[in-house]
């Protein structure tokens, strides 16, 4: 018997690291539904496009096509239009553009009917931030991911730094502030911590610490489902 996971959470919150460890140890299938929304925003800013302007953007989207495949090794990593664009995603110029991009209903109309289709046959963990609200709202597992500011933005600039991006721990923590609002604001399928999500404040918790504790809900869910 396999479920569908649905973690949401704040940025930097550690949601795809967990994601990615269950999908392992259960043998399910992970998918990065925030990479989907950064695929988008590199394909406009690769086209030259003004983020003020909507209409050129959706425009565009019909040409955009993206998919998750094995990379050197790895499962599951986003290409744009046959192209790799794993580590493009996660540069600081798609950050501040994501979230604006992502609040635009025809974008997250047309990429939450993809995941839906992803998760129908179930074994699927998904992380975002409307996963367990919009996309799979009957997801057996919600977990809702949560840290300190000071700790997801530091966990933020370590990896920049590790990956040879330049930029200030300040500008990492503005970022995700500016993101943290405007995920929880838009109209449009807005970050919302609901009844039946279980809350994982990672803070001072290790990944294995964090893994461990979700695993025991996911054993909870199936003995009860058995």
């Amino acid at each position: 018997m396999k479920i569908n996971i649905a973690i949401d959470g704040y940025s930097s919150c550690g949601k795809g690291t967990l994601a990615k460890a269950l999908a392992a140890k259960l043998e399910y299938r992970f998918i990065d539904s925030g990479a989907m929304y950064r695929g988008v925003t590199l394909a406009a800013l690769r086209a030259g496009l003004d983020m003020r302007q909507e209409q050129p953007l959706l425009d565009m989207l019909p040409n955009v096509e993206l998919e998750f495949a094995a990379h050197a090794g790895r499962q599951n990593e986003l290409f744009l239009n046959g192209s790799w664009v794993e580590e493009e995603i996660r540069k600081p110029q798609v950050a501040a553009h994501v979230s604006w991009v992502a609040s635009l209903p025809a974008v997250r109309e047309r990429l939450v009917a993809e995941q839906r289709r992803m998760g129908l046959h179930k074994g699927i963990v998904m992380d975002g931030r409307d996963i367990g609200t919009v996309v799979f709202p009957d997801a057996e597992l919600k977990i809702f991911m949560t840290a300190r500011p000071e700790v997801r933005a530091q966990r933020r600039f370590d990896e920049s730094q590790k990956k040879g991006i330049e930029v200030s721990f300040q500008e990492v923590f503005d970022n995700l502030q500016e993101r943290d609002r405007i995920d929880s604001s838009r109209d449009h399928s807005p970050l919302t911590l609901t009844d039946d999500y279980r809350v994982l404040d990672n803070s001072d918790l290790n990944p294995t610490q964090q893994l461990e504790l979700a695993l025991s809900w996911v054993d909870a869910i199936l003995v009860n489902l058995r």
